[in-house]
């Protein structure tokens, strides 16, 4: 996982501004395409543009190309590709980036190329260089040329590890020099030292120093948020100080879920990334070696993780925050007429977990781009599902249980429908109660000060399929879950209760499921001695 190896000590952030900070500097000459002006990312046209996306670990994964239209499915504006300049893993061939950039650019994706070979350098031993990368760029420059407009190249990923990080401000001043004497005039991404969070405060206070070694002045800075940020406090004091310097950033990746470093503070993170029109990338789309971090699950989109559905549908997130590039021809900055409200949603295929909604189309005078559905309760609005077509299938509902959903469409420069009429769907009750029939095995996978990561096998033992069903229990020693897959929790003082994912909705004869999660604890762990399925008790062991 990107960002979280070897974090040793934790420190402060401190309060060190940008060195060198000044209101105003001397003007430069644009680069075509995606530039920087006056600490913000314009397009070629002027229009301002905020990334809003996701990482996608490409050169690991070569096959999953379907990743990219399901990210901008899901509303995604910005995809930031894995590559491998040869030093530690199979190097992207130019054609391989070539049908990479043509992919983003086909799915209107715009697109941050960046090599991950350099992750830890210094700490890592592993790790390449950031000249290394510097030559495969350049080595790629035919490839790039002309692609201005659609590619920001990140040189290297976290590009210094915990040891002497002061060491990462000459190489990659270097490296930037490089690129620009070798004819490169796209915007270039660096990421931070301190496997990217920056907790010495290196890049922050060198900041000015490195930019005003690129000659046209579009550089971008990236810091990478996992458990060092886990205050408020933390995030936006680095934020604001970049901010105030008009030193362009973005949060290149950033984790939610806790691990055994900490709890980064994701929702403060991107409230201030709104807040302060800041992008943000988070990671990653699918196939992490520890799947706490997988947005989605086995690369499905329609199998979000809570994580997942936290960044896509949560508060200040990608479908409700991101406006696709105006370089694809929808959304021109002038666009300011929102479509008509969608047709009143209708329900089908209802069942226990789920229901299928279809509405009529919106019309727009450039272009609808997709749907929201909401889920409306006692006066206010949750966002439940985005569609770029004008159905969607909700999952993960709770039996016998009455909602209410509508519609709003939106286009590509943001501008949202009224809301649509809306419709009232009463769940099924679910079918095939095992009874008695189920058993459960709990078991702690490992654990560490303050946490500790769970799974629990529930496995049915009846004589017909489960179709829906709620799993109840109560933690002897205080614990809480922070986060879960395969299941959605809810939790009150020490009673927890879990509904299913769509994935392990259904538990057939004979059959189990299993669900993850991670918790944390005080000093002691005891596990749950009873479980309930759907109000009956379940054997345990």
């Amino acid at each position: 996982m990107a960002g979280l190896l070897a974090l040793a000590v934790v420190l402060g952030l401190g309060f060190l501004v940008p060195a060198g900070a000044r209101a105003a500097e001397a003007p430069r000459a644009l680069a075509t395409g995606l530039h920087i002006s006056d600490g913000r990312l314009l397009e070629g046209n002027g229009n301002d543009f905020v990334m809003r996306g996701v990482n996608h670990a490409h050169t690991w994964y070569p096959g999953e190309t379907q990743s990219l239209a399901d990210v901008k499915a899901l509303g995604a504006n910005t995809v930031r590709v894995v590559l491998s300049d040869g030093h530690r893993w199979t190097r992207n061939t130019p054609e391989d980036v070539a049908a990479v950039i043509g992919r983003c650019k086909a799915n209107r994706l715009i697109c941050v190329l960046e090599v991950h070979d350099t992750t830890g350098y210094g700490e890592d031993t592993a790790a390449g260089t950031l000249d290394h990368a510097a030559d495969y760029w350049i080595g790629l420059k035919d490839v790039l040329a002309g692609q201005e407009d659609y590619v920001i190249v990140n040189i290297g990923n976290e590009p210094w590890g915990n040891t002497a990080p002061e060491g990462w401000t000459a190489p990659t001043t270097a490296a930037v020099k490089k690129l620009r004497a070798a004819g490169l005039q796209h915007t270039i991404m660096v990421d931070a030292p301190n496997w990217g969070q920056d907790w010495q405060g290196v890049m922050r206070a060198n900041a000015r120093t490195v930019h005003d070694a690129d000659p046209t002045g579009n550089l971008i800075f990236s810091i990478h948020m996992y458990s060092v940020f886990d205050t408020a406090a933390e995030i936006t004091d680095y934020l604001d100080a970049f901010v105030d310097a008009k030193l362009p950033l973005l949060i290149g990746e950033f984790g939610g879920p806790a691990d055994q470093w900490g709890d980064p503070d994701e929702d403060t993170m991107m409230a201030a990334a709104e807040q302060l029109g800041l992008g943000y990338l988070a990671w990653s789309w699918s196939g992490n070696t520890d799947p706490v971090l997988d947005l989605a699950t086995d690369f499905d989109p329609t199998r979000l993780s809570s994580w997942g559905q936290r960044i896509f549908n949560g508060v200040n997130g990608i479908a409700r925050t991101a406006k696709e590039a105006t370089v694809f021809g929808g959304g021109t900055p002038g666009d300011t007429r929102a479509p008509t409200a969608p047709g009143t949603p209708a329900a089908s295929a209802v069942s226990a977990t789920s229901a299928t909604l279809t509405w009529g189309a919106a019309t727009d005078d450039v272009g609808v781009t997709g749907y929201d559905v909401v889920r409306i309760g006692g006066g206010t609005e949750t966002r439940v599902a985005t569609s770029t077509a004008n159905t969607a299938t909700l999952t993960g509902l709770t039996p016998d249980t009455a909602y209410t959903f509508a519609v709003y469409a939106r286009d590509a420069a943001g501008n949202r429908s009224a809301r649509s009429a809306a419709v009232d769907v009463t769940t099924d009750e679910g079918g095939g109660g095992p009874g008695a029939a189920c058993s459960v095995g709990y078991r702690v996978v490992g654990q560490w000060p303050g946490g500790f990561q769970a799974e629990i096998a529930l496995r049915n033992t009846g004589t017909a399929a489960v179709d829906g069903w709620t799993l109840a229990f109560a933690f002897p020693d205080g614990q809480t879950v922070a986060n879960m897959w395969g299941g959605t929790p809810a939790q009150s003082g020490s009673a927890v209760s879990v509904t299913p994912a769509s994935y392990t909705s259904t538990i057939p004869a004979g059959g189990s499921v299993t669900v993850g999660f991670i918790g944390t604890k005080g000093a002691t762990n005891t596990a749950p001695t009873a479980f309930t399925l759907d109000g009956t008790v379940c054997a345990t062991g």
